[in-house]
């Protein structure tokens, strides 16, 4: 089965890689062309738009950066639509709303184009070696279909249900882990200001009830001064933004929340959208004057710290 990637950026590339270092032909395309050179040093084949890349592939995946650009390059002047022969799938990555997803899949069925939500989570570091957790929704037997393709890129898939699915979980999941950021920044400030050892105190969190993932990762990236998440404010709000959205569709106060969303639009505001989400704890230093670096830690995730 041809395959095409669409979104090469920080987590697309790294999928795609995978893809091809599977053995599955791959077709890649970005607007950014110099983002595709390790992928055809890998092997890929080069298109010009989404358009002709579709036009040449069974199945095309997207990992982009907003629902108007999944929209763009989906059903927009030259995409994928336009190339993508009836029977084929389009596999969206990223992470959309599930009105969004639903609207999208409406726009691909009169033209026989399956459609599977597949956003994934866990963090760009393990994008980077395969082992993401992969979030899918959609038709069981289409899920079955492209397995092969989704056990390469990832770790951990999960088939959530129905078309929309996958979109919920993911963004619960978003939400979970920028409240866990917010409060990994708090604790470690705590222990700062009360004398302790920040890289004794990281590993006690780490060996304790109050242990998270977001510590064992992102912590990590605040000591070691950092912050290379590989994920930006904007991308963060736009996250938070679709959890808000549930809370008031499915009734749910989202306390917790949105006090996490106000705080990362401070944030936003005073770094900028394009800083890494991972910033947000910097709000803290800097109104304390106090940094949270401890020597020992490693430059990048997947380093053992001491």
């Amino acid at each position: 089965m041809q395959y095409g990637y669409i979104g090469l950026g920080h987590l697309g590339g790294h999928l795609a890689a995978s893809l091809l270092k599977a053995g599955f032909p791959v077709t890649v395309h970005d607007i950014d062309r110099s983002l595709g050179h390790r992928h055809l040093a890998l092997g890929a084949k080069w298109a010009e738009s989404p358009r002709e890349l579709a036009d040449g592939c069974d199945a095309v995946l997207t990992c982009l950066p907003s629902p108007a650009v999944s929209r763009s390059v989906l059903a927009g002047p030259g995409g994928i639509l336009e190339g993508l022969r009836p029977g084929g799938t389009w596999i969206e990555m990223s992470t959309l709303g599930r009105d969004d997803i639903m609207t999208l899949a409406a726009l691909a069925a009169p033209r026989g184009i399956s459609v599977l939500e597949a956003p994934v989570t866990g963090g760009v570091h393990r994008a980077a070696t395969g082992d993401i957790t992969i979030l899918a929704g959609g038709e069981k037997d289409l899920f079955q279909l492209h397995r092969p393709a989704l056990q390469a890129m990832g770790g951990e898939i999960f088939h959530m249900g129905p078309l929309g699915s996958a979109s919920i979980i993911k963004v619960i999941t978003n939400m979970l882990a920028f409240i866990h950021l917010v409060a990994a920044g708090e604790a470690l400030m705590l222990a700062k200001r009360g004398g302790l050892d920040l890289a004794k105190a990281y590993h006690a969190i780490a060996a304790s009830s109050g242990n998270s993932f977001v510590h064992e990762t992102e912590s990590q990236l605040i000591l070691n001064g950092s912050y290379d998440i590989g994920f930006t404010m904007d991308l963060a709000l736009k996250d938070l933004g679709f959890a808000m959205k549930f809370g008031q569709e499915f009734r749910v106060p989202l306390a917790l929340a949105s006090l996490t969303q106000q705080i990362f639009k401070q944030a936003q505001q005073t770094y900028g959208g394009d800083a890494w989400s991972t910033q947000v704890v910097k709000l803290l230093e800097d109104a304390l004057k106090t940094d949270l670096r401890a020597p020992g830690f490693p430059a990048k995730l997947g380093e053992e710290s001491v």
